[in-house]
């Protein structure tokens, strides 16, 4: 008799975790900015960042149909004052562009950051990889910087559809997307 009884326990246990078990949010596949790290060089404060969950099935068609995928990360460099007003030291905006070549069957990704250089790649996967990190973008010279002060960085992504040349849109039905925004970011830290 305490054999069935203590099985019919253990089951409704296990009922009760498996139920009770957060299911994974839908947020959880919404564009974000992950593994931001500020660092510095000889001269440079330097920015690295990774989006994740930065592209849909739908943006991936509209590419291959002609139609350019934008991301652009904008910051923000402010030095932290208690008490008063924070001061911007630096606005800046970096943009990645991915086009397919279609007469070369290529990716193309273009870097504002780098004075437009354009990398060419077959590979979808390094495609998206060169369009979703930032890797060592500058901010601003360290000798602008005061020593052992506090400051932040502001930091967020829009990712945006380009627009195909005129008259090729009703073509393209596969590339209507909408625009996504990440939250904004802040890093606090000490230089």
């Amino acid at each position: 008799m305490k054999l069935p009884l203590l099985r019919l326990m253990l089951l409704c246990g296990l009922l009760l975790l498996v139920t009770a078990s957060p299911a994974p949010a839908a947020g959880d596949r919404d564009p974000a900015i992950k593994d931001i790290i500020v660092t510095t060089s000889e001269n440079d404060l330097l920015l690295f960042a990774t989006v994740r969950n930065a592209f849909t099935e739908e943006m991936l068609a509209g590419v291959r149909q002609g139609m350019p995928v934008v991301f652009t990360f904008r910051m923000e460099l402010v030095k932290a004052r208690k008490l008063w007003l924070d001061i911007t030291l630096v606005e800046s905006t970096v943009t990645h562009t991915l086009t397919w070549d279609a007469e070369g069957q290529a990716y193309r990704v273009a870097f504002s950051e780098e004075d437009g250089r354009v990398v060419t790649t077959t590979s979808l996967d390094e495609a998206r990889q060169l369009m979703t990190e930032l890797n060592g973008v500058k901010v601003i010279t360290l000798d602008q910087l005061v020593p052992d002060a506090p400051y932040a960085i502001h930091f967020k992504v829009t990712l945006k559809k380009g627009s195909l040349p005129l008259g090729l849109g009703a073509l393209a039905p596969a590339a209507v997307w909408g625009d996504f925004e990440t939250d904004w970011r802040t890093i606090e830290f000490r230089y």
